[in-house]
């Protein structure tokens, strides 16, 4: 006879044949995102790794190198120089960006800012231009000879410094760059500031703390984690950089080089010297770098944040 237990058992076991339909509605959903996924970013990089392997001879045709391309960019000063160029862009360009993002976010936070709404959309404003568009509306305003700075030296008699120069180009790019991405890091702040709990700023009012205090002890601690993400995104951005030099290339031949940045080398191979092969390998090589870096600072970032 069988015992209540296993009656009830019995009624609730589902068969073998929904358990399997069940597990598979799972794949079902992530099915179409998995696909995308494989042609989108995996088939690209195992594709730029298989051509990284090869190199193209006048002899032989295609021939199976293995790494030796990958150490002729260890060895290429090109590359070595594009690479510092980029490093030195973020070392200077990536904090002045966050920190004037976090101060535009912590004005909007504040409560005492007048028309919030209007200045919050008018920081926001240039991510929205496209790239091209705000390069070459800031390469005419560098302009010497056609540009606002050339009217500027005109009108007033003075001779003002090229921003386009070789000693100034960097800076300029940077200039560019932060314009056009410093309200998109604001916007992140800002989103990470307006979920902070207000009970924390009545607990600082009651102790009687002054506004620095709460944003050294409220605010910066608990927006870490978006001043972290903000920073790899920076990275990335940073050693990404293409746009910008590729179109003031045409205004400024002199400063920027065909291997000013990484990308703008691996465009240059690819694309002008038709070296297919070894352009692929500068770009694994520059996205590993990316990648360790972005990661160190991750690794440090959250490690802070525990």
């Amino acid at each position: 006879m069988a015992t209540p237990q296993s009656v009830y058992a019995g009624r609730t076991a589902s068969p073998p044949a929904r358990r399997a339909r069940r597990s598979w509605t799972g794949w079902g959903f992530i099915g179409p995102f998995t696909l995308v996924f494989a042609l989108v970013f995996l088939a690209p990089i195992a594709y730029s790794v298989h051509l990284s392997l090869f190199q193209d001879r006048l002899v032989g045709g295609t021939t199976f190198v293995g790494l030796d391309n990958y150490e002729q960019a260890l060895r290429d000063s090109e590359f070595w120089a594009g690479l510092g160029r980029v490093s030195l862009f973020l070392a200077v360009q990536v904090p002045v960006m966050l920190f004037l993002a976090l101060l535009m976010a912590l004005a909007l936070d504040s409560g005492r800012l007048y028309g919030k709404g209007f200045f919050r959309v008018t920081i926001f404003l240039p991510y929205a231009v496209p790239a091209v568009v705000a390069t070459l509306m800031w390469g005419f305003m560098y302009g010497t000879r056609f540009g606002l700075l050339g009217d500027v030296n005109e009108a007033l008699g003075t001779s003002l410094p090229d921003p386009l120069s070789p000693d100034l180009v960097l800076a300029s790019i940077g200039t560019i760059v932060t314009w056009e991405f410093v309200g998109y890091n604001m916007l992140i702040f800002y989103a990470a500031l307006r979920v902070i709990p207000h009970s924390l700023y009545e607990a600082a009012e009651i102790d009687g703390a002054g506004q620095l205090r709460v944003i050294t002890a409220i605010k910066l601690p608990a927006i870490r984690g978006a001043l972290v993400i903000a920073t790899i995104f920076s990275i990335i951005g940073s050693f990404q950089l293409f746009n910008e030099p590729s179109i003031l290339q045409s205004l400024a031949p002199n400063a920027i080089t065909t291997s000013y940045t990484p990308n703008l080398y691996t465009y240059a191979l690819s694309f002008s010297g038709q070296q297919h092969n070894y352009a692929a390998t500068v770009a694994i090589v520059m996205g590993l770098v990316t990648m360790v870096i972005a990661y160190v600072v991750q690794l440090r970032g959250m490690r802070k944040a525990a």
